[in-house]
């Protein structure tokens, strides 16, 4: 039987396709590991949230939503017959030590220990992990590392339509220069890097943290709260921190999340509760420091 060059070549094409988008359904396994449902991402990686709404955490007497400071997450990339997984685990001072003693146990490496915020009530830690593998036995650990937890079990989904921010979304929008994303109340943006970054000579997908994070979240009085982490290379770091600084946007912290990344990445954290735009504005200002994708 002949086969067109134009089929052979369509044929690869798809089967391409195939190996760099794994489907949704290969991940099942990994999902009842985990004891989760994930959600597939445009860039070909397989991403969990678990959100700490058990926690009822305070900063400045803000009270902050899960999805503003206070999400859990890990994330799964297939790399042949295995996988690399990165994520960051949202804990209290007491779950810190029995979380990484578990991850250490199942073979999972901690990349990070660090704060995001300042002066929140009560004190929050974040854990930052990676690991190489069989997906199965990653999502095992990951599950009971989450067990010497009270992250909730995984709730029903979001209702279609999110609870409104109390702003507005296109104002701070045009400010920024990007589009957000309206999860529970709290408007989100990712911003990617302009260059690939890898880790051990592999790719990471940018939904495994490498997106500059910015969350908005309505307080009283017409303004907002801000936070999240700007992700540079070392020439940008001072840079951004002035242009935050001159804003009147507070840095909390600076610090790695990986360990073997290159190139080497930096990860700096903000505070502000002021009007949206002008928080927005400042935002621009510091994201026009970096290197990153325009939309």
């Amino acid at each position: 039987m002949r086969i067109s060059k134009i089929a052979v070549v369509g044929i690869a094409f798809l089967c391409s396709v195939a190996v760099a988008q794994p489907q949704p359904d290969l991940w099942k396994p990994v999902e009842s590991a985990l004891g989760r449902s994930g959600t597939m991402q445009p860039d070909g990686a397989y991403k969990f949230g678990m959100p700490r709404g058990d926690l009822h955490v305070s900063v400045g007497g803000v009270a902050i939503k899960a999805g503003f400071a206070l999400g859990s997450w890990a994330a799964f990339n297939k790399l042949g017959s295995d996988a690399m997984a990165m994520g960051d685990l949202v804990l209290t001072e007491d779950e810190l030590t029995p979380v990484v003693t578990k991850l250490q146990q199942r073979g999972i490496d901690v990349t990070a220990i660090h704060n995001h915020l300042l002066h929140e009530t009560p004190r929050v830690m974040y854990v930052h992990f990676h690991g190489h593998g069989d997906a199965i036995q990653i999502a095992r650990a990951l599950h009971d590392a989450l067990e010497l937890t009270k992250t909730p079990a995984q709730g029903p989904p979001p209702p279609p339509n999110p609870p409104d921010l109390g702003f507005d979304q296109s104002a701070v929008e045009r400010a920024l220069g990007y589009k957000g994303k309206n999860n529970g109340g709290v408007l989100q943006f990712s911003v990617p890097r302009g260059e690939k970054i890898t880790s051990d000579g592999t790719p990471i997908p940018n939904s495994m943290g490498l997106g500059t994070a910015i969350n908005f979240q309505s307080t009283s009085g017409g303004k907002t709260a801000i936070t999240g982490d700007f992700v540079m290379i070392g020439s940008e770091v001072n840079q951004v921190l002035a242009a935050l600084r001159a804003g009147g946007v507070e840095v909390t912290a600076l610090h790695s999340h990986m360990l073997m990344e290159q190139p080497r990445l930096f990860f700096m954290h903000f505070w502000a509760n002021d009007d949206p735009a002008k928080l927005a504005h400042t935002l621009r200002t510091a994201l026009e420091k970096m290197n990153v994708k325009q939309q």
